[in-house]
């Protein structure tokens, strides 16, 4: 059994994997924390709405309050004592980490013989493993203009102003879902994929199996018109536009109707103009189009849906 698990060692106990394997468990955990200080505090402004007497004498945090505390907390020596023992923590840390782990350097590029697999650094991995499912110049130009533009649109499309500067869930259930999804599951998913599932040829391997660099797959990747006997190439075209669009609107429509479930959802879409509408409905559009594409090809070994002459999707 050991030896089935030889390869997962090797690539876990890689000093340019450290950081991943941090991340495994660093980000379900603050997530969790984040969660649980987020439900604290619905619960404490649940109990002082229902108690307006309770709300002008109780104190507004989760944590107990005590007579003996200062009511004004200043900077010194407070908070620059906590982040200076943070910073001699880290710095320790990084020596020891420095001292014990060697610096992932190789000999000197040679084009005659590249590494198998050839991946990207940890934070690109991400990229590099939707190229598999869009062509490159999806990929790596319009998909990460997007989540530019998508972070920077945000705060313009979610308005609400409750939960600024304290963790709440029921007043902010569109920002954390955005973040869960295409964060953690889009993101650091791919990060996760591309690093401990993607082998030589960026093929396909179980943790559990070991890394054959003399591998074969005789999976056939086709295109959705050649699967359906399409054969004219506009005809093609037309038909690849045609199902495209109605994934669009399938999509939207569904997306319309999750967020329609809640009280707290449409009364958010209340305050949003039309303009807020379409452009979030179109960043969640093309979020939902990564998951879609992953499942065509893994599953229905489908390539592209919409084969044209200037590019594919």
């Amino acid at each position: 059994m050991w030896g089935d698990w030889y390869q997962l060692w090797q690539v876990v106990s890689t000093p340019d994997n450290v950081p991943i394997v941090a991340l495994l468990f660093l980000v379900p955990f603050y997530t969790w924390y984040a969660f649980r200080q987020a439900f604290e505090n619905d619960r404490l402004a649940a109990q002082l709405e229902a108690d307006p007497q309770l709300a002008k004498a109780h104190h507004r945090k989760t944590q107990p309050w005590h007579p003996k505390w200062e009511r004004e907390v200043h900077t010194w020596p407070y908070l620059m004592r906590i982040e200076f023992l943070a910073a001699i923590i880290v710095t320790a840390i990084l020596m020891v980490w420095s001292i014990t782990l060697n610096a992932p350097l190789e000999e000197p590029a040679n084009p005659n013989l590249t590494m198998n697999p050839a991946k990207a650094p940890w934070y690109f991995l991400g990229l590099q493993e939707m190229l598999v499912y869009f062509d490159p110049w999806i990929a790596g130009v319009v998909m990460p203009t997007v989540i530019i533009i998508g972070l920077m649109a945000i705060p313009y499309i979610d308005v609400n102003p409750l939960g600024n500067g304290y963790y709440t869930y029921k007043q902010r259930r569109l920002a954390i879902w955005a973040f869960l999804i295409g964060f953690l599951g889009l993101w650091v998913a791919m990060i996760i994929i591309g690093t401990f599932i993607r082998g030589p040829g960026w093929m396909w391997f179980w943790p559990s199996q070991t890394w054959d660099h003399n591998r074969l797959i005789f999976e056939v990747n086709r295109n959705l018109h050649e699967i359906l006997g399409i054969r004219n190439r506009w005809v093609a075209v037309v038909f690849g536009g045609l199902v495209t669009g109605l994934y669009v609107v399938v999509a939207a429509w569904t997306i319309h109707k999750v967020c329609m479930l809640t009280e707290f959802s449409r009364k958010m879409y209340r305050r949003m103009s039309l303009l807020q509408i379409a452009t979030l409905q179109l960043l969640l559009i093309m979020m939902l189009s990564l998951p879609v594409k992953m499942i065509l090809r893994l599953v229905f070994r489908i390539k592209y849906v919409w084969v044209t002459p200037w590019f594919n999707i």
